[in-house]
């Protein structure tokens, strides 16, 4: 491959005439400190910097500059005003990774409104069942207007339609005159967006969040990654999700970082696309993932095949591991198959946060990597440390230091703080919090308390850094008795043939009223007697981990149920195995 170095991208992999944003231009980066979004924009446009699109090969297709961006934000926003759109009104964008929505969530936002991205359809589920989720999501946040992409229009419309909602695609939407008009002045205390976490389909819970709280997020984690001269990030991450729109959109505007964007859909083809496109961007040195992105291209490269004689990812500088549990043995296994094109661990950088919080809660100081540290499963389950059988240890990723004007505490159920090294309830404080959920003061009086966020994880703190033991409501209790889905799921994948993603446990109740964890196994095996052993073999794997005979359940590959941004979704997965929707297969006893 024959890089260009006048440039930041390789001029053999786009069409001729069509050049990236640069890296770097003459204006003076600022650290997210404006008092609203526009403002944030309004600076940026100024500069060379911007989005840059590309096809499901890495191939460039748009150089959009913060400079055109805001300039179609502007037109959007006037359209708004033209529709009869008013400040505080909601306007639900579907949050496709491209120049359209960009201009539209921009464009919602100077208009004095508050934009809600909600997701595109996935693999997991059918047409109706995407129909039913935005439904779900359109009721809860009661917009004025659905604006959609026109090749899932069908879809968009019925659910716009189910709510009584305005639709239109915005092809159709652009088209509309776009009148000069006065827009109205932001203030950074108003409201800049809602956001729906990856898992709001049921029961969802828009998290409100201010201009002053996501400057202030914005700037604690680009300070904390020491975003400087030369970054340049690449990224996959859908801008549904608060690690996709926050950290990779959100924050390259406000912290003028040139982007490079390979659409989700496109790396969950293809994955190691996403390293094909840092690799032909010799300045990019930013780029995030949750483990499993990082785990699916380690299982694609072949073991026959040299690294380096594909990818070069020496400049990668910040390797971000973030939105789900962090898997030192897959960040291992990462290393193993890429370290040869120049991935170093030190690159690594755990995180942590939620969207209640904006995004970053607590960031690794960059050059740490991977930082474990073994805990006996007696601890984490909070008991006293049993003799009947071995002590067994989990590693526990560290995942940083509060990021700038965030506290962490630790506490008990009853909110009692809790002292170094205790496992207990992670609370956090600080200016980037949200406001609460939209119109569910019940649920935000749930986990907000004197300007404190019950975050719903547990953990503990050592040192000054924060570590992640798990979701407190994922946890299985048996007979009084703590048990983490993450240990059981995790001896399973130790067994050949699974890997991460294809456990889900959780408990449940037996027909003769006992609590039990039921383990639910993707099998791939049609073969009867192997189908029998394997479960026998689960069985007895799980038996050692917890000590108790468990229900274990083969299922179809695929089967398991996932949340928008790809993660296992337990809850769903009890849901809809004791509804009798997951389908066992049928194994003599």
């Amino acid at each position: 491959m024959t890089m260009n170095s006048n440039t930041d991208v390789a001029t053999s992999e786009r069409p001729a005439g069509l050049n990236p944003t640069p890296s770097d231009d003459a204006l003076p980066r600022r650290f997210a400190d404006f008092a609203t979004l526009g403002d944030a924009l309004d600076y940026a446009a100024q500069g060379t910097k911007g989005l840059n699109f590309h096809d499901p090969r890495g191939t460039l297709t748009r150089a959009y500059t913060f400079t055109e961006l805001r300039e179609d934000a502007l037109a959007m926003a006037r359209r708004l005003i033209a529709a009869g759109i008013k400040p505080e009104d909601r306007i639900a964008l579907i949050a496709e990774t491209g120049a359209e929505f960009a201009a539209l969530f921009f464009g919602v936002v100077y208009a004095g409104a508050w934009p809600v991205p909600l997701p595109l359809p996935t693999s997991f589920g059918g047409a109706q069942s995407y129909i039913d989720q935005l439904s779900v999501q359109l009721s809860s946040c009661d917009p004025r207007m659905l604006i959609y992409p026109p090749e899932i229009g069908a879809m968009c419309a019925e659910a716009a339609k189910n709510q009584n909602v305005e639709g239109i695609d915005w092809a159709s939407f652009a088209e509309r005159a776009a009148p000069d008009t006065d827009l109205p002045t932001a203030q950074t205390d108003d409201v800049a967006y809602l956001q729906y976490s990856s898992g709001s389909t049921r029961f969802p819970h828009g998290v409100v969040i201010t201009h002053a709280a996501l400057l202030s997020n914005l700037a604690a984690h680009s300070i904390g990654m020491h975003v400087g001269d030369g970054d340049r990030c690449v990224s996959w991450l859908p801008w549904y999700h608060d690690m996709g729109l926050v950290g990779c959109f959100l924050s390259i505007v406000a912290n003028q970082v040139s982007t490079d964007y390979l659409k989700t859909e496109d790396f969950a083809r293809r994955p190691l696309a996403w390293l094909d496109l840092i690799s032909r961007n010799p300045g990019t040195t930013l780029s995030y993932s949750p483990t499993f992105g990082y785990d699916i291209c380690a299982r694609r490269i072949s073991s026959q095949t040299k690294a380096s004689d594909r990818f070069d990812l020496a400049r990668w500088r910040v390797a971000g591991n973030g939105a789900d549990m962090i898997r030192p043995d897959v960040m291992q296994a990462f290393v193993d198959a890429f370290g040869d094109a120049g991935f170093k661990a030190s690159a690594f950088l755990p995180s942590y946060g939620l969207a209640e919080a904006t995004l970053a809660v607590s960031i690794m100081p960059p050059g740490e990597g991977i930082r474990v540290e073994l805990v006996e499963e007696t601890q984490l389950s909070g008991q006293a440390g049993r003799r009947d059988r071995p002590q067994r240890y989990r590693a526990i990723v560290n995942c940083g230091k509060p990021a700038r004007d965030m506290k962490i505490e630790i506490r008990e159920e009853d909110g009692t703080p809790l002292p170094e090294r205790a496992i207990g309830k992670v609370w956090c404080a600080g200016p980037s919090l949200m406001v609460g959920y939209f119109r569910d003061p019940d649920a935000t009086a749930a986990c907000i308390a004197d300007g404190w966020l019950d975050t719903g994880d547990m953990g503990y703190m050592s040192d000054g850094y924060i570590y992640i033991v798990g979701r407190a409501k994922d946890m299985i209790i048996v007979n009084g008795r703590n048990h983490w889905p993450q240990d059981i799921e995790w001896a399973v994948e130790q067994l050949p043939g699974f890997k991460a993603g294809d456990i889900a446990a959780f408990a449940i109740t037996t027909p003769g009223g006992e609590e039990t964890p039921a383990v639910l196994v993707q099998c791939r095996s049609s073969d009867e007697a192997e189908r029998v052993r394997l479960r026998d073999e689960i069985r007895e794997r799980v038996r050692s981990v917890t000590g108790m005979n468990c229900v274990i359940e083969l299922i179809p590959p695929r089967t398991l149920p996932r949340t928008s941004s790809g993660k296992l979704s337990r809850a769903k997965a009890r849901n809809l195995y004791l509804a009798g929707e997951i389908k066992p297969y049928d194994i003599a006893a």
